[in-house]
């Protein structure tokens, strides 16, 4: 680790640097990582207090505050700087880009690891927090304001509160973060539920549709059976039989609130047309819920013979 490696970060990691002299004198992101190295080096030698008091300095000038326990990488850029907070057994990789506003703090108050574990190439977003001792996959990426406390995996995105993985990503240049162009996972979930409740609700159409064409037929069923049993009441005055077991009832179609009775008689000029096609429309009207009958009168002659062989064998039986 050396100045030079870090001014050489800074100009490959913020395209607003212009110059060595501007990159030395107005980064206190920078200027945290110089002072947290030597705050770092007088907490491994045991010297607390001193290195305390050095972190605490720094913040005060960067507004950024590591703690001298931390462990930071090589390459390490802090943009901006303000309101970053690391803590104490917290470690950084390296290459790793963190905006304004990170916090990597602890969830527990027990001493050991307690804070997180960020990999390399690992790119943190504004106002993000990674919480606990959790580990943060090589290459990951946080979005701004998210709140991490589950492990990452390498290569994915977190996104939101509580962070979610958003998906593995494709391959795209270190440090590169993308904000308008992060994966929504929330509308991902959204987006299957609508099109599951579309395909259901299709589904659930069909089936009322079904059911209702099943009930219909069942209703026009039963009322054709009501008004053949109605017609059995119609008696033909020349034979003396009512008119459905005589025959002369070819077919009944009910349709809501209106009858078709098809009828055949012996004759086209049957003088006893217009009675029975009357006394058919009284009866059936008898019924209720009935409001329109028609009778219709089919170009077929009664068939005698077949009439008294069907009886014959309705008497056998």
């Amino acid at each position: 680790m050396s100045i030079r490696e870090d001014i050489r970060t800074v100009f490959e990691k913020d395209p607003a640097a212009r110059s060595t002299l501007e990159v030395i004198c107005c980064y206190p992101g920078m200027h945290a990582l110089w002072m947290h190295r030597i705050a770092h080096r007088l907490w491994s030698y045991g010297l607390h207090f001193p290195a305390r008091l050095l972190s605490h300095i720094s913040r005060a000038l960067t507004g950024v505050e590591i703690h001298p326990g931390a462990t930071i990488g090589r390459r390490v850029f802090i943009d901006h700087g303000s309101g970053i907070v690391i803590g104490e057994t917290a470690e950084v990789g390296d290459d790793v880009l963190i905006y304004m506003g990170v916090v990597l703090g602890g969830t527990s108050l027990t001493k050991g690891k307690r804070h997180p574990t960020i990999g390399n190439n690992v790119t943190i977003g504004s106002g993000a927090a990674v919480l606990g001792p959790i580990e943060i996959g090589e290459g990951a990426r946080v979005g701004a304001g998210s709140v991490v406390v589950r492990p990452v995996p390498a290569g994915a995105t977190v996104i939101g509160v509580p962070g979610r993985i958003a998906g593995p990503d494709e391959p795209r240049a270190p440090g590169v973060l993308d904000h308008g162009d992060m994966p929504d996972p929330m509308l991902r979930v959204v987006s299957r539920l609508l099109d599951r409740q579309s395909r259901l609700e299709e589904r659930i159409f069909e089936l009322e549709r079904d059911h209702v064409t099943k009930e219909a037929k069942r209703h026009e069923l039963i009322r054709e059976e009501e008004v053949r049993k109605a017609l059995r009441t119609v008696i033909d005055p020349e034979v003396g039989i009512d008119i459905v077991d005589l025959g002369l009832v070819k077919e009944v179609h009910v349709e809501d609130d209106t009858v078709l009775v098809s009828m055949v008689l012996t004759t086209s000029a049957c003088p006893l047309v217009d009675y029975l096609k009357d006394q058919v429309k009284r009866t059936v009207l008898g019924l209720g819920e009935i409001k329109h009958v028609e009778v219709e009168i089919l170009d077929e002659p009664f068939n005698w013979d077949r009439f008294v062989s069907q009886k014959g064998k309705r008497l056998d039986h």
